[in-house]
């Protein structure tokens, strides 16, 4: 019988856990909580069903139905399958997460030590060193990673948890440079919607498509272990799964605690931790902090620029593995130049377009068994899901369609950021009726080598 032993699942727990823990789940928590006060808990509770709620169902869904994110896609068609896989690799690497990992070492590590002045020289140097690094080590990443994730992965985690204690022990304190106490008052929508606001702001530490991706990690992990059997597989990666999901929901406590109790604003999450932490633990707390995630940065830039390396030289073999490697790091060196604040400004109508059709796509693949061949009932859903998000993302980013932005407003929970529930609703049950099309071809059929698939999904786009 397949069995794995206790540590090999806290094993494979922790690696996972590793993988998803950047440079989003240590920013975000912290200026939610400040903003949210009092209703923290609540904007807690939104922000991990969105982040690691969303993350674990995702990589439930791909062990379901496959291996890999392609697998998933193939539930719609092949090239949709190519589509997805695409536009989640741009995602989780050289549009967002990998140059957010740049600047947020700039900012944790280096900025509070720099002159304002300068601090754009600074920036430049510090991000052209991290993504050269990041660039250097690719090609062998795998010693690397190991040691930060044994050593500096532990240690900012237990910063994390000096930080709360500290904070828990501090109470009341209006003296010196910053200031702590009871819980302000709930600011903007974390007062009248806490859970809903939080939920969207669970959308930008991108743990949502990056579980779609890191899924391959754990079937690959727990396989290792001489695990073959299906059934067992999904058995271990949704222990595993929830098991990560579970540490990272401590720490965002942990962190959404901190900033509810610190009273002196920030502009974001970096420069909070890092100014608690210099108050708390004295100039070395902050030195060490900021090392520990420059290093945990580094780990989650190497490990997201060899995925989309990998991913895309398998894609285009013509082209070679170490001339992607540069142009990602060459981008997000550019990208992480505009600063965190700037980049969750801009990144964040586009995730609240992109996250309604991911989670459409991932809840429907549960009902793979009842749905069949009948692909309309996810191309509907998809489809009027993306439609409502990109008005509301639009509208967002303050752009509107006049009265078809109007119009929007009537649809329920519209207001929450939820709009698009209700028309992906209508789009599954419209692609029920008997008038659609029959696409014969199993979607699961890709009993294929995966460099061959991939050729043949290119030339398919190209016919």
């Amino acid at each position: 019988m397949e069995k794995l032993k206790t540590r090999q699942i806290i094993s494979v727990t922790l690696t996972l856990f590793a993988v998803f823990f950047g440079a989003g789940n240590m920013i975000f928590p912290p200026a939610m909580g400040q903003l949210a006060g009092t209703n923290y808990l609540s904007a807690l509770v939104g922000f991990i069903l969105t982040d690691a709620g969303i993350a674990l169902l995702g990589i439930i869904s791909v062990v379901l139905v496959g291996t890999e994110i392609s697998d998933l896609g193939n539930l719609v068609s092949r090239r949709f399958a190519l589509f997805l896989s695409v536009g989640i690799y741009l995602l989780i690497g050289p549009l967002f997460a990998i140059p957010r990992t740049g600047s947020v070492s700039f900012e944790l590590a280096v900025m509070p030590y720099v002159s304002k002045q300068y601090a754009w020289i600074f920036s430049l140097v510090i991000t052209a060193i991290f993504f050269s690094l990041t660039y250097y080590l690719s090609s062998n990443p795998n010693k690397i990673i190991d040691v930060i994730g044994k050593y500096l992965t532990p240690i900012l985690l237990l910063c994390i948890i000096t930080i709360f204690v500290v904070c828990l022990l501090k109470g009341e304190s209006t003296e010196g440079a910053i200031q702590y106490g009871k819980m302000s008052a709930p600011k903007g929508a974390y007062a009248s919607i806490p859970l809903f606001q939080g939920m969207l702001e669970g959308y930008n530490a991108l743990d949502g498509p990056a579980g779609l991706v890191f899924a391959i990690v754990i079937i690959n992990a727990v396989s290792a272990y001489g695990v073959k059997e299906k059934k067992n597989i999904v058995k271990y990666t949704i222990i595993c799964g929830i098991g990560a999901a579970t540490i990272l929901s401590i720490v965002y406590y942990m962190l959404t605690y901190v900033g509810a109790v610190t009273i002196t604003q920030f502009e974001n999450g970096g420069a909070l931790l890092h100014a608690v932490t210099s108050d708390l633990l004295g100039s070395m707390g902050g030195i060490i902090l900021g090392i520990a995630v420059f290093f945990a940065c580094m780990t989650t830039s190497i490990g997201l620029t060899t995925s989309f390396a990998d991913y895309f030289h398998e894609l285009l073999p013509s082209i070679s593995y170490k001339k992607i490697t540069a142009i990602v790091c060459g981008f997000s060196f550019i990208i992480s130049n505009v600063g965190v604040t700037q980049l969750v400004k801009i990144s964040m109508p586009i995730l609240m377009m992109v996250y309604p059709v991911t989670v459409v796509l991932i809840l429907l693949s549960f009902l793979k068994k009842y749905i069949g061949n009948r692909r309309q009932i996810y191309v509907l859903a998809m489809l009027f899901a993306f439609c409502i998000a990109f008005i509301d993302g639009l509208e967002k980013a303050g752009i509107s369609f006049g009265m078809i932005t109007s119009l929007c407003h009537y649809i329920p929970f519209y207001e929450l950021g939820l709009g698009w529930i209700v028309p992906a609703i209508l789009g599954a049950v419209l692609g029920l009726l008997p008038f659609w099309p029959m696409n014969k071809e199993c979607a699961d059929d890709s009993g294929k080598e995966n460099g061959t698939y991939l050729k043949e999904q290119i030339e398919e786009v190209g016919n």
